[in-house]
């Protein structure tokens, strides 16, 4: 599903060259399924042994070894102008969005985000102890946190994407996995026009 997800994100780039930003590339499958002929490209991984399977799958791309919200805050990888954003850590992604959106990078007209967000199994029973989450439990309440959360993660996504000037301009999400504590979302963002 997460593959699926984001080969139709890709058919939004149609007509432009794709350059992937790829937060956590762990060992290069969403690669293999999805990203194979894309020539450029940044990937970010933290186990050694993970970046040498990536550096080898893609001798063209960016490989780095380090920490990926600290790098993505300084700006690695601003030598390309990226317009698909591929996040996928394990656990919640807005660290990393918001190292991307408050860097300064080169930022192209249409930017793509795909998502595979794992805060939800936290927020389940445990919102009020989120950080990310605590300015909308006075609107949902701790248990509605959970059942809500894909508007939520739209409205975040809104906020963080507000920064580098870009608004949401098409939407498409749904919870998966074991009693559905996953959230993947797509969302295509334009430019705010001056």
């Amino acid at each position: 599903m997460k593959a699926a997800l984001r080969a139709r994100a890709l058919l939004e780039l149609a007509g432009e060259t794709p350059v992937v930003m790829e937060t956590n590339g762990g060992e290069g499958v969403m690669f293999n399924r999805v990203y194979s002929a894309i020539a450029d490209g940044i990937v970010f991984e933290k186990d050694r042994r993970k970046v040498r399977v990536l550096a080898h799958q893609r001798p063209e791309w960016s490989v780095w070894c380090v920490d990926n919200v600290r790098a993505i805050r300084a700006g690695v990888g601003d030598h390309l102008t990226v317009n698909f954003l591929d996040v996928d850590p394990y656990g919640e992604p807005w660290t990393i969005l918001d190292a991307f959106f408050e860097s300064k990078r080169p930022r192209p007209r249409r930017l793509v985000v795909a998502v595979n967000d794992g805060l939800r199994q936290k927020l389940r029973t445990d919102a009020w102890e989120c950080r990310v989450v605590r300015p909308y439990l006075t609107r949902y309440g701790n248990s509605g946190i959970f059942r809500n959360y894909l508007a939520i993660a739209r409205d975040m996504l809104a906020e963080r994407a507000a920064k580098a000037a870009y608004e949401i301009r098409r939407w498409n999400g749904y919870y998966t996995g074991e009693k559905l504590s996953m959230t993947h979302y797509a969302a295509v963002l334009e430019r705010i026009s001056a």
